[in-house]
């Protein structure tokens, strides 16, 4: 058996950032492992139709994991905040001030818009800014039209308590409780997922995520931890080939 220690995907502490991941992040984090997907980014990444293939408005580096990269999916999922100048504002209505917006701010221009990525401890909140809308300006929300608008409503209602919470200045600090056994789940899949394109068994899958002592005594024939890791292997890659557009919510 090959000694996997030095590999990348081995060092379960690599993985950690993906505990804090919402939906959109982890779908990037799945996506961008597909060979197919950094084929494209090699050769076209300046065509906005090879974007639109991935769910996105634009193709991102696939060398950026989801704390550095800001993906545009297409289309929006319904926890995008969509800004637009208010046309008849009445006296009292609130003005928008970029500065005032809370976290660590990412401007990206996906072709049509404006779209703002604001970041802080425990939180992401991301705004869709219309052509027009200037600092200072009258501004309000909108929200797409649905089959379902409740499910719109709480997705936009869910952004809006976020920025609500937190205020204009951001804390620089989270405490966190445990992580839930679904960020559990994403952390090993990613790293099974990892250790399986580079070429790693099930085995020694096993060995990097849950140690060298626990898959001396539970790896047999039927036995549950080959099982796990199985089923981990075959999630991750049924997200990387399609699934991590139910996470981004294209679908």
């Amino acid at each position: 058996m090959v000694d996997r220690s030095t590999d990348a995907w081995y060092p379960t502490a690599a993985y950690l950032y993906a505990l804090h991941l919402d939906g959109p992040a982890l779908a990037w984090e799945y996506l961008r492992r597909h060979p197919d997907y950094r084929r494209d980014w090699l050769r076209r990444r300046r065509q906005s139709e090879a974007a639109r293939i991935w769910g996105l408005r634009l193709l991102e580096d696939p060398a950026l994991d989801a704390r550095d990269a800001h993906p545009t999916w297409f289309p929006d999922h319904a926890g995008v905040l969509q800004l637009y100048p208010d046309a008849d504002p009445p006296p009292e209505a609130g003005a928008f001030e970029f500065w005032r917006i809370p976290g660590r701010k990412h401007l990206i221009h996906d072709g049509k818009r404006l779209v703002l990525v604001a970041r802080w401890p425990g939180c992401c909140v991301r705004l869709a800014l219309a052509p027009g809308l200037a600092d200072g300006m009258a501004y309000l929300y909108a929200v797409r039209a649905y089959a379902t608008p409740c499910t719109g409503y709480r997705a936009m209602t869910a952004a809006l308590d976020k920025l609500a919470m937190v205020g204009a200045v951001a804390p620089a600090a989270a405490a966190r409780s445990r992580p839930t056994p679904a960020a559990l789940l994403e952390l090993h899949t990613l790293q099974a997922l990892d250790a399986t394109l580079a070429g790693a068994s099930l085995r020694e899958t096993a060995i990097g995520l849950f140690g060298a002592d626990t898959a001396a005594t539970g790896w047999y024939a039927d036995g549950g931890l080959r099982s796990r890791v199985r089923r981990l292997v075959r999630r991750g890659q049924s997200l990387m080939r399609g699934g991590y557009r139910r996470l981004a919510q294209l679908e």
